[in-house]
């Protein structure tokens, strides 16, 4: 295995003394879950931030169990090519994770790809269990496929999906459920050390450096519930056909207890027929594109994921005359 660089040791035991989700009880996360990342300069660094030329604007939709927020990041440069659109799902174990930890990533892909990315703040467990998450991304994901004119996505667009970790499983999850409920039209799927499989909590052994078993175990008993772990809703690996299904990006870590899933899971679709770029990205541990500031190989990943995303979906360019539609909706922010 290559070695793990200084600065992300150094990361990960200043992540560890905060403490193990394992040992903390539920009213312990609920009032984690409260308090949200602050925005300044430490945080800019290690997190990322909002790139330049980037449109921000903050929603609020009516969800399965709820208001809805969701985040959405435009390019801000004016651009004649079609608009894909792209739903963003982050991650954080079913647990933890808000519109904040995507601004990087989602704005990365915005200037970069010229795409509309919608970030999407689902419900967490424990106070809401699966199938909370899955039932509240689906509702997104069809939500930004028929309000696509009105987020500036232009094309007609096409869609992709992409999330990292629990966000990874939310992602395969919807293409398996958009495939199996008649829409909307997936082009593209980008999962980032999924979690595919959530029948077993992978032993990490010396992969541990961000993410421990017992956090794992934890984040497992949460998430289910009650629920059936081989649900192909829980555990897209398990599904009885992948056939069908949006090309897809996989990059797993080398030091990651997940590796496997991501391997297992580009393996099942590839023998459905299903084109899969993957990579495995080396020397480094479990959520490299959540700290670009800390983990150097960061910007290359993401250089990958827009490459990938860019002639995914594409389309032949727009009139000269077509120009985005104004975004439309209630404003949270």
């Amino acid at each position: 295995m290559a070695r793990i660089d200084r600065r992300t040791r150094l990361w990960a035991w200043l992540v560890k003394r905060q403490g193990s989700v394992s040992t903390k009880s539920d009213a312990d996360i609920i009032a984690m879950q409260s308090r949200h990342m602050p925005t300044n300069g430490l945080t800019n660094f290690v997190f990322g931030a909002v790139r330049p030329r980037t449109e921000l604007r903050d929603l609020t939709l009516s969800g399965p169990g709820g208001d809805l927020p969701v985040r959405v990041y435009r390019p801000a440069a004016a651009d004649r090519r079609p608009r894909p659109l792209i739903l963003y799902i982050h991650g954080g174990g079913f647990v933890f994770g808000d519109l904040r930890m995507g601004d990087w990533m989602c704005s990365s892909v915005a200037v970069t790809v010229g795409a509309v990315v919608v970030s999407v703040a689902y419900r967490l467990a424990p106070a809401h269990p699966f199938p909370a998450a899955v039932d509240d991304c689906y509702a997104a994901l069809t939500w930004v496929a028929e309000n696509a004119a009105e987020l500036g996505a232009t094309g007609p667009p096409r869609i992709g999906v992409m999330g990292e970790s629990a966000g990874g499983n939310l992602s395969a999850v919807m293409c398996l459920l958009a495939r199996d409920r008649g829409g909307p039209e997936l082009s593209h799927q980008v999962l980032l050390y999924p979690a595919t499989d959530l029948t077993h909590a992978a032993p990490a052994a010396e992969n541990s450096l961000i993410l421990s078993e017992p956090d794992m175990q934890a984040f497992r008993r949460l998430y289910l519930g009650a629920a059936d772990p081989a649900d192909p809703r829980v555990s897209p690996l398990l599904a009885p056909d992948h056939s069908r299904l949006p090309p897809a990006l996989i990059q797993v870590a080398e030091h990651d207890p997940l590796r496997n899933d991501g391997i297992r899971y580009a393996a099942a679709l590839r023998s459905a027929g299903v084109p899969v770029r993957f990579t495995e990205y080396v020397g480094v541990p479990h959520g490299y594109l959540n700290f670009p500031g800390v983990c150097r190989i960061a910007s290359q990943a993401m250089a990958e994921i827009c490459a990938e995303q860019a002639a995914a979906l594409a389309r032949p360019s727009a009139p000269a005359s077509e120009a985005p539609a104004d975004l439309a909706g209630s404003s949270a922010g």
